[in-house]
């Protein structure tokens, strides 16, 4: 089976894990912006950042065969700096304009604050002016209720719920990403966030359609196969080849697929290790 893992922060994996990866089936990635272990001081921080994840970044995940697209965004965690948010959002048409930029994210709450709040709407706008889908970030504390705010200000602004996924969801507010008519996003961590059984369970009971699952996978303890372990356990776990397909691929493609840039390449040849000895 070839697997999408449509939420995941290669810039802090390695080498090894890129070839444990395709050894498994994932083929193709997209990896959101997000926060880098500390607060970045200048705009141009997070420009030269974009420009890492969508150029070197691709090139060295196709060394490893995995076609591998991003998305660009201020990050919610450093948004509450709204002079600085406004800064890197001003200077974002470029990267978001990028032949490998497949949507705007990950944009969201961290802390539910006013400061966050107008980061996410200007970047929503901007995600709707240019018809992209938007991965949004649901926050770690106070779920629910940046949850709903969230789905409040898509709603009340009119945002196209279509293109865009409410990511991180857990049983708090699967219900609400749903009802809502955006995807939702499941998040597996092996020691936080959501794990297999509890994903077998939640599809079990809220229905896949519109659902996306994800390992995200960045600096804490996380795991780029995520997805792997929840294919294997809801194949034992009772689930059909149909509904584990769409979970980790089809669903991923739809969503994607409303950006003219999303053109996965399932094939991508592997480069034998031993033939380089530096990066790009």
């Amino acid at each position: 089976m070839n697997i999408i893992e449509p939420h995941i922060h290669t810039f802090s994996r390695t080498t090894d894990e890129y070839q444990a990866m395709h050894k498994a089936g994932i083929r193709v990635c997209v990896e959101p912006s997000f926060w880098l272990g500390a607060n970045r001081r200048y705009a141009g921080s997070f420009f030269d950042y974009f420009q890492l994840i969508l150029e070197f970044e691709t090139v060295r995940a196709a060394r490893f065969g995995i076609d591998h697209f991003s998305a660009i965004a201020m990050n919610p965690k450093e948004a509450d700096d709204r002079a600085l948010a406004d800064e890197v959002i001003d200077g974002m048409a470029p990267y978001l304009d990028h032949p490998r930029c497949v949507a705007l994210g990950e944009v969201g709450f961290n802390l539910v604050t006013p400061n966050e709040e107008h980061a996410l709407l200007r970047q929503l706008q901007m995600a709707e002016e240019r018809k992209m889908p938007v991965v949004l970030h649901l926050p770690h504390t106070d779920k629910l209720r940046g949850a709903l705010r969230i789905i409040d200000i898509i709603k009340t602004e009119g945002f196209t719920v279509e293109r865009i996924d409410l990511d991180h969801n857990t049983e708090e507010t699967i219900k609400h990403s749903l009802d809502s008519g955006c995807y939702a996003g499941m998040t597996v961590y092996p020691y936080s966030k959501l794990d297999p059984a509890r994903v077998s369970a939640m599809v079990r009971q809220y229905g896949h359609e519109r659902v996306i699952v994800n390992g995200s996978a960045d600096w804490g303890v996380s795991d780029p196969l995520s997805l792997v372990k929840v294919v294997n356990f809801m194949r034992g776990d009772g689930h059909s080849e149909a509904v584990i397909e769409d979970l980790v691929f089809n669903t991923a493609m739809r969503f994607y697929s409303a950006s003219p840039n999303w053109k996965p390449d399932f094939n991508i040849t592997p480069v034998d290790p031993a033939t380089f000895q530096r990066q790009p």
